[in-house]
């Protein structure tokens, strides 16, 4: 009975919540910050969405070419196995770092800026296929919405692919700090966000643009 009667504390002296500050975590800390950043981030792919949504009717291409004319729905479909691979090996970098394995994440980030580099040269590619067609932002409304959002998107992938290199030399130089982990965090974040910021254009902008 005694023994039971020490488990139950006595509700008039129990301490319900701890007064003492003890401190905010630091990686937690800079990654909650970052993701607000993406929110933000969010809100202007949003924007260009809707501006896209907008100016992807007929009329707004003023008898120019559409989306259904120069879209090559498997040529972007590489892209995406591109992007996607590239979130995967960032992703086995990361399993690497919980193991400490230094070699594994250089691995793992080299592995992501690989394939984020030839999503990149196959966008680059594009917009001058484009270009030698006379398809530019000035041809229509409609052919400037399509080209801003997409070319917004990949330089948010350029942006990543030198952060990637940012981060593969302050591992090999600094190892796994506080800072340097909480910078690989945030990464994650911003490339996984890349990648499903990509679905929406795939299927919004090329297949829809395709099919209309």
């Amino acid at each position: 009975m005694s023994g039971h009667a020490s488990n139950n504390p006595d509700p008039k002296t129990a301490v319900l919540w701890d007064t003492e500050y003890h401190g905010h975590d630091v990686i937690s800390t800079r990654s909650l910050g970052f993701f607000m950043y993406l929110l933000s981030d969010g809100m202007l792919f949003a924007t260009l969405f809707a501006a896209y949504g907008v100016l992807s009717y007929q009329h707004s291409y003023f008898g120019g070419p559409t989306p259904a004319d120069f879209v090559k729905p498997w040529y972007t479909f590489s892209q995406t196995i591109a992007l996607f691979l590239s979130v995967l090996a960032y992703g086995m970098g990361m399993t690497a770092l919980k193991r400490r394995s230094r070699g594994g994440l250089i691995n793992g980030l080299l592995g992501a800026f690989v394939l984020g580099a030839l999503f990149l040269v196959l966008d680059v590619h594009d917009v001058m296929d484009l270009a030698s067609h006379g398809i530019t932002v000035a041809t229509s409304g409609g052919t400037s919405a399509f080209i801003i959002l997409t070319q917004v998107h990949a330089a948010h992938i350029f942006f990543g692919l030198l952060w990637i290199l940012v981060m593969i030399y302050q591992v090999l130089r600094l190892g796994f700090t506080t800072d340097t982990v909480g910078r690989l965090l945030s990464l994650r974040m911003f490339w996984h966000f890349q990648a499903v910021i990509w679905v929406f254009v795939y299927i919004f902008v090329y297949l829809w643009g395709y099919m209309s």
